[in-house]
């Protein structure tokens, strides 16, 4: 019979609990998974229980303070707190999303905190992106051009073929697409996934580029890019509201123009 229930080591136990201080009235409770692989434990979460009145109002805020005033054990990446970086992505309250983007008040009950789905966990809130950056950099996110620059000015375009790139170029490579795409969950070695190919598009639709038809080559592949089933998964969770689905359909369109 098949087994379908996570090894022995990977189910998440109940962990520590970290009470509000005496007095507190506005209290919020954060779960949050914990996961040290030195420790040679299995995952668990722990329980923390804020008082609001001293915190910021968005899911980072809470994070910062649990570090600096309750457990300085946890982990997690962050850097901008303004939603350009990325660094801060995990899952809060079952969606992928930014940690410092995503406001407190709109989370009813307890906030319930884990790292990105389906990637290796390094520490605590913190996911292995190596394979994803790879995945990136397999696109080759640069202009490639044949034809020398112009000795005296930039390669220019025009507005309206700006525009077209203006979106695509807005992705912040937070991964929170790629890991809510159940396509990726399961082919991840060799699907090249949303933000991966939001990229490629990105440099595929720019008009000072001269690579289109080798980067379209690379692309035919019926695992780099036909694992998409279009679930929109990927423009529901992308804190930019960027629609990779979208990106990898013209992508597809492009493969069957170019055949006529």
């Amino acid at each position: 019979m098949p087994q379908f229930r996570l090894p022995e080591n990977s189910r998440v136990q109940p962990g520590k609990s970290h009470a509000a201080p005496a007095g507190a009235k506005n209290v919020k409770t954060f779960r949050i998974y914990r996961f040290d692989p030195d420790s040679n434990q299995k995952p668990r979460v722990d329980t923390y229980e804020l008082d609001m009145s001293s915190c910021g109002p968005m899911v980072l805020d809470a994070l910062i303070k649990i570090k600096n005033e309750v457990d300085s054990t946890l982990t997690f990446r962050r850097s901008c707190r303004e939603g350009i970086c990325g660094s801060c992505a995990m899952n809060i309250d079952g969606v992928n999303t930014l940690a410092c983007t995503k406001a407190i008040s709109e989370i009813k009950g307890d906030a319930k905190i884990y790292p990105l789905p389906h990637l290796p966990v390094i520490k605590d809130l913190v996911p292995d992106l190596t394979n994803f950056y790879a995945q990136y950099a397999s696109v080759k996110p640069w202009l490639q051009t044949r034809t020398p620059a112009p000795p005296d000015r930039e390669r220019l375009q025009s507005k309206e073929d700006q525009e077209k790139i203006d979106r695509p170029s807005a992705c912040i490579l937070c991964a929170c697409c790629s890991t809510s795409c159940p396509s990726y969950w399961w082919n991840s070695d060799r699907y090249l996934g949303p933000a991966a190919l939001l990229a490629a598009y990105r440099w595929i639709i720019d008009t000072r580029d001269e690579a289109t038809g080798e980067r379209l080559d690379e692309l035919e592949d019926p695992f780099r890019l036909y694992r998409c089933h279009t679930i929109m998964n990927c423009a529901q969770a992308c804190p930019k509201d960027l629609n990779p689905a979208k990106a990898i359909a013209e992508i597809k369109k492009l493969i069957v123009e170019r055949q006529h």
